[in-house]
């Protein structure tokens, strides 16, 4: 169902191209949010998602950048800010994962991980803030790996987004008194074509999900919507888990 409660809102989302982010550009523009999304190498991904929301009308622009890059990941929030006329909502969804026993990761693994999941988030942010102004919103999108980890190979991955938790929880302090809320969605096995709800892995973490079944991509996207939009405005600091109950 579309709404208008983010008419006038204009919104940043990085990784936007696919899965989840994907369907976040989707809910923010259906919304009513003026939407910019930045991608890495999904360009073919990026083009069908601009054409395909252009077509409703909505306001959508794609943006190509590495979010382990500081300075592109820079560029790509001054360039978002400029072509929607300013910036009141940063999504910082782009994030990657390599799955392995801590003793078989290598160097550049590490270092590409956390330069996304740890240094995207952090620049991106640093950019933003020279856009955000009272009522904004930052949105990070991190994992119930920083709460729960199921099993080994995950270890890395997880202290990665256990540093997106911290690190709302300490923005949250810091822009309170600007009036920005700083918020943490951390999502549980969610079906996405990189992480499907087929197959003996995901049929493992089904067995510790009270519901018994992977979430969609859409169950993120609506409380992103949320938290973007003008009701959620005394929610700041939070670690809020879409998960089915992974960690009860």
């Amino acid at each position: 169902m579309t709404t208008t409660n983010l008419a006038g809102r204009r919104a940043l989302v990085t990784g936007g191209s696919r899965g989840i982010g994907a369907e976040i550009v989707r809910r923010l523009t259906a919304d009513g949010a003026a939407v910019a999304f930045t991608y890495s190498a999904s360009a073919t991904y990026a083009e069908k998602l601009v054409a395909e929301l252009s077509a409703t009308g909505a306001t959508v622009v794609a943006i190509q950048a590495d979010a382990a890059d500081a300075a592109q990941t820079a560029a790509a929030v001054d360039r978002a800010a400029a072509e929607l006329g300013g910036l009141d909502v940063l999504v910082n969804n782009a994030g990657t994962a390599t799955l392995a026993p801590i003793d078989e990761f290598t160097a550049d693994q590490f270092d590409r991980m956390v330069a996304i999941n740890i240094g995207g988030v952090f620049w991106a942010t640093h950019s933003a803030i020279a856009h955000l102004g009272e009522g904004a919103r930052i949105i990070n999108i991190g994992s119930i790996n920083a709460d729960r980890v199921p099993g080994p190979g995950v270890s890395v991955y997880a202290m990665t987004k256990g540093a997106v938790s911290s690190f709302s929880r300490g923005l949250a302090r810091e822009l309170g008194p600007r009036g920005i809320t700083v918020n943490n969605v951390q999502p549980g096995p969610i079906n996405t074509d990189m992480n499907p709800d087929e197959g003996d892995f995901a049929e493992s973490l089904k067995a510790i999900v009270p519901l018994g079944r992977y979430g969609r991509t859409s169950d993120i996207s609506a409380l992103v919507s949320f938290l973007a939009g003008p009701e959620s405005g005394y929610i700041t600091g939070a670690n809020l888990n879409v998960d089915g109950g992974f960690t009860v």
